[in-house]
């Protein structure tokens, strides 16, 4: 079964290499090409078929997805909890400002580091959480400005969002029909959005949980405390962090 993910992983990123994108976007980066040891890795060691659920974010960070080349993939999280430390490549464009170090990256994802540490203290090994659920991206690019900033694919124009969200909508209708989980939960608004657009014919409850960014003031204040009561109020029961 990792090895469908993988085939059909491998497969996006060929649909996504013709894509271009314009100004505001400065660099794009796709971590499933320079990163693609330790995605495949991550594939391999915790996908499972008839998960329960499946946590779904929106696209990689600069200093998480992008350096591990793992959804929500803060350094420490990845190397420490997941055990995960496979070498990181460099991207054939690189921005000056947003150097693909791996996991010799010292810049924390605030994001990142919020998910895995619920999960850990929730469910103790990655093995238990992996028994019944996955965390995947939306989107696996990458895309920032020329100051560095990190722009979600929802703000790209029209012209641009339309073949994208095609590619992706198709990749998590594949992996859905492989993993058969009961739930898909959008980590905050978009990925709710496009599970529910995306997912409209099959019959899989979407459920939707507060993103964990610090740019979120509500994230700020007992996250994990406010996942757990989302959760519970849906009927996700033990699909997320105490």
């Amino acid at each position: 079964m990792p090895e469908e993910i993988i085939r059909i992983t491998r497969r996006l990123v060929r649909e996504l290499e013709p894509l271009r994108f314009s100004e505001p976007i400065a660099c794009v980066y796709n971590p499933l090409v320079y990163a693609r040891k330790a995605h495949e890795e991550y594939i391999r060691r915790f996908a499972r078929k008839g998960v329960e659920s499946v946590l779904l974010g929106i696209n990689g960070g600069p200093f998480g997805m992008a350096q591990t080349g793992v959804p929500f993939g803060e350094v420490g999280s990845v190397r420490d909890f997941l055990g995960i430390r496979s070498r990181v490549e460099r991207p054939e464009s690189e921005h000056p400002k947003r150097p693909i170090e791996g996991f010799a990256c010292t810049r924390r994802e605030v994001s990142g580091a919020r998910l895995w540490s619920a999960i850990a203290n929730h469910w103790g090994t990655p093995e238990k959480f992996f028994a019944s659920h996955f965390v995947a991206n939306y989107c696996p690019l990458v895309f920032m400005e020329e100051s560095g900033r990190n722009r979600t694919p929802d703000k790209l124009p029209t012209r641009e969002r339309k073949p994208l969200f095609a590619i992706c909508d198709r990749y998590l209708e594949q992996l859905v029909q492989i993993w058969e989980p009961e739930w898909v939960v959008g980590i905050g608004a978009f990925a709710t959005r496009r599970a529910k657009e995306s997912l409209d014919s099959h019959s899989i409850r979407i459920g939707t949980v507060l993103h964990p960014s610090p740019a979120n003031p509500r994230a700020n204040r007992d996250w994990e405390g406010t996942v757990q009561r989302q959760l519970n109020e849906q009927g996700i029961c033990g699909s997320g962090p105490a």
